[in-house]
């Protein structure tokens, strides 16, 4: 077992502790705020610097720029927000997607909680089109199957994850540890178990360099954002490149 594997194995182990982002959805819920909302009446800039990231460039016009190819998305067995078995490549072809690993409990306000509200962000401007519901998708991919079940990943997911929104946001698990680690080692998302730096005793929370990949409608990964780079304008400025690339008419 590799390093990255006994941290992740030794982490799942443990028993759901509160609080978290996912604790915080659920107040939004309950006060019928929402996610949704909060991204809907924040700038690109107002997301970043919540989340302590301060952006001093502006976002190149869309298809000023080239987007290389860097590899192909690697595969892996998943689950759906329904318990169905389905492979990973499903959701990363035939449209332009945008693929995260988070976890649902997740509190560090510059990893999860940030690619949650950049995504409902990219999400309402998006569906503005009509034009892009069949071009683009967001895809969530949990990296804590233990707890994220795809029950609780639908109700993380909430209005966002219905079918019958303009454009697609798939939640996504894994039934174990064997099925997550290979796609974890395949996109090179680092995860570790975080200790109490004293007493050297588990905390209960998870470490991550926060990834999102922008991966094309040929399975090929063309952009890699750290939490640096995660612009909402940016990642829509480099999805519409990607279109245009395609030959899609934009608006």
């Amino acid at each position: 077992m590799s390093r990255q594997s006994a941290y992740i194995a030794w982490a799942l182990r443990l028993p759901l502790r509160g609080g978290g982002f996912f604790s915080m959805l659920l107040a939004l819920a309950l006060t019928g705020a929402g996610m949704a909302c909060a991204a809907e009446s924040h700038s690109s800039r107002e997301i970043t610097e919540q989340a302590g990231v301060i952006m001093d460039f502006e976002p190149s016009p869309a298809g000023s720029y080239k987007l290389y190819n860097i590899k192909d998305a690697p595969d892996g067995k998943v689950l759906d927000t329904d318990g169905k078995a389905r492979s990973l490549s499903e959701f990363t072809g035939d449209k332009v997607t945008l693929l995260s690993f988070i976890y649902s409990s997740c509190a560090d306000p510059g990893g999860c909680p940030f690619a949650y509200l950049v995504f409902h962000t990219l999400q309402n401007r998006l569906e503005a089109h009509p034009e892009f519901k069949h071009s683009v998708r967001l895809v969530s991919l949990s990296f804590d199957p233990r707890r994220d079940t795809p029950e609780v990943l639908k109700l993380y997911a909430g209005d966002s994850g219905k079918d019958d929104r303009g454009v697609q946001w798939d939640f996504l698990t894994t039934t174990s540890l064997h099925d997550l680690i290979p796609i974890l080692d395949a996109y090179g998302q680092d995860v570790y178990f975080d200790v109490d730096p004293v007493t050297r005793k588990p905390l209960g929370t998870l470490s991550h360099v926060l990834k999102v990949f922008l991966i094309d409608r040929h399975h090929v990964i063309r952009e890699i954002y750290t939490t640096a780079y995660l612009s909402p304008d940016v990642v829509y400025n480099d999805i519409l490149t990607l279109l245009m690339e395609e030959g899609i008419k934009l608006p």
